[in-house]
């Protein structure tokens, strides 16, 4: 355990440093940006397009329209409470289906774009876009499959850019022991954000995200303590197994909820089809924890590989004191980062 928390202090410290151009450690990937159009005729289409207010330095996202389409009148510009958008009118002579759509510059944006197509009788199609795929052809009608794949993507995304949600399961990887433990935990932790995301996404809860992600920051630092309390040694040292060890479940399926308030954000902006709400929900999820699984498992493998070449080039003693060295390293980053996203939050709301 001891040479896997020093590899594991490495690796996210890699995870929290970012590319070079990245704009820092932000806890949360960049919001996506919606693209929306509502057919109000035969070849006419209403548009909103929508970006978040916060992106990155020089970001330039642009819709990309069939090439036979035209702007109708003028386009307005509005102030909404997550982000600008900017609203049109297009003419496509022949429509849209069969035809490639998308956003260009998704690369600048370092978030997805969310592609919603809604026609006058009814039909709807959802596309999750990214910079690996700008563009996509319209289909005539969306299937269930088709909008299971969409959704397990913008899950996918989601959690890959989530820091803090992949920071609390780094966490819970120092916390557990044994794989198959570990594996129930964070299928708890799913079960537990999976709750609230659900009823925040179906609009039976409502909570402000300020709060809610003062409380994500905060669970996180609550098991960095708890950590921290069981790695230090010393006569003073208390070797009580807590509450934390005794019930990871419980204790990560708890924290779930909190975290579940905050991926709604991302759903609730792409929205729901409301033929398939069930598959769009259980999409979502299972893309969350498919992203969880592959975050633990990627920790696991290569912990144990770096583990593995320790040894060659040392005695055991000496790699367990290497190991222990570095014991508290990722437990402390844990703790410095969530405490910092905590303080950043409450300063944010005043």
């Amino acid at each position: 355990m001891t040479i896997r928390t020093a590899f594991l202090s490495a690796l996210f410290a890699v995870v929290l440093a970012g590319p070079p151009n990245a704009p820092g450690a932000a806890a949360h990937v960049f919001a996506p940006s919606l693209l929306e159009l509502e057919q109000t005729g035969p070849s006419t289409f209403d548009v909103r397009w929508k970006q978040p207010e916060l992106q990155p330095a020089g970001a330039k996202a642009s819709p990309v329209f069939p090439a036979a389409c035209r702007t109708v009148g003028e386009r307005t510009l509005r102030r909404e409470e997550t982000g600008l958008s900017v609203h049109m009118s297009i003419r496509c002579p022949g429509g849209l289906v069969g035809n490639d759509l998308g956003v260009e510059g998704l690369a600048s944006t370092q978030a997805p774009a969310l592609v919603r197509i809604g026609w006058v009788d009814g039909r709807t199609v959802r596309r999750v876009l990214d910079a690996d795929g700008p563009t996509f052809l319209v289909p005539a009608a969306e299937t269930t499959v088709g909008i299971g794949l969409s959704y397990a993507h913008l899950g996918l995304e989601h959690i890959a850019g989530g820091i803090d949600h992949l920071l609390f399961v780094l966490g819970l990887t120092l916390l557990v022991r044994g794989h198959r433990r570990l594996l129930v935990t964070v299928t708890a932790f799913t079960i537990g954000h999976s709750i609230t995301l659900a009823l925040a996404a179906l609009g039976v809860v409502h909570v402000p995200q300020g709060p809610v992600e003062i409380l994500i920051a905060a669970s996180i630092y609550v098991l960095a303590v708890d950590l921290a309390r069981r790695h230090l040694g010393g006569p003073q040292a208390d070797t009580r197994i807590s509450w934390m060890e005794r019930h990871p479940e419980s204790m990560a399926a708890g924290f779930g909820l909190f975290h579940g308030l905050g991926f709604a954000g991302a759903l609730t902006e792409a929205g729901l089809p409301q033929g398939d709400i069930p598959a769009a929900l259980l999409a979502f999820n299972v893309g969350i924890e498919l992203g969880q699984i592959a975050f633990v498992a990627l920790v696991l493998a290569t912990s144990a590989l770096w583990g593995r070449w320790i040894r060659t080039g040392a005695t055991a003693d000496r790699a367990q004191q290497a190991g222990s060295k570095w014991a508290l390293a990722p437990i402390y980053l844990i703790g410095c980062a969530s405490a910092f996203w905590t303080l950043e939050r409450i300063l944010a709301l005043s």
